[in-house]
């Protein structure tokens, strides 16, 4: 697992590029955190950084956003907030095929019909700030977190990963 104190919008906009700068060619990343913990702020500084052009729309009443990426294939980032069962997702038409990049925020309201989190950000207020956790699910997300070390030592609180 590794920590980060994120003080404010651009220590959040920073952990999103370097996410992106370090990113594996696919991935899926789930956000957790209350509503207000930056979840949104940083899926936006993820696309962002990987070219997204034009407005980067909170999903949050289309509950899908997709967003062409730069280096090919897609990105799609969810908001499952306002479902109340996974199986509401059969009806978003979600075939993953073009898909190098899931942002899922709320994946718990989806659990066992999205893909496995390569990488899981916890998002949660700490005073004036943030804190993000970021841990790895599979041996691509163990793989993005250790190219994501060595950019991130500005920012980072603990790691023990």
């Amino acid at each position: 697992m590794n920590e980060f104190w994120l003080a404010d919008a651009d220590a959040t906009d920073a952990l999103g590029a370097q996410l992106a700068r370090t990113r594996p060619v696919d991935a899926v990343v789930h956000l957790h955190g209350d509503l207000g913990a930056g979840k949104s702020t940083l899926a936006r500084a993820l696309l962002r950084a990987l070219g997204v052009q034009g407005a980067i729309r909170s999903p949050t009443y289309t509950l899908v956003e997709r967003y062409p990426l730069a280096d090919g294939g897609e990105a799609w980032h969810l908001d499952l907030y306002r479902i109340s069962d996974a199986g509401e997702l059969e009806f978003l038409g979600l075939d993953g095929a073009e898909v190098r990049l899931w942002l899922v925020e709320w994946p718990e309201r989806g659990a066992g019909a999205l893909p496995m989190a390569d990488l899981t950000v916890d998002l949660a207020m700490d005073g004036a700030g943030r804190r993000a956790r970021l841990r790895p699910g599979t041996a691509v997300g163990e793989a993005w977190l250790a190219r994501l070390a060595p950019l991130a030592a500005g920012h980072e609180v603990a790691s023990d990963s």
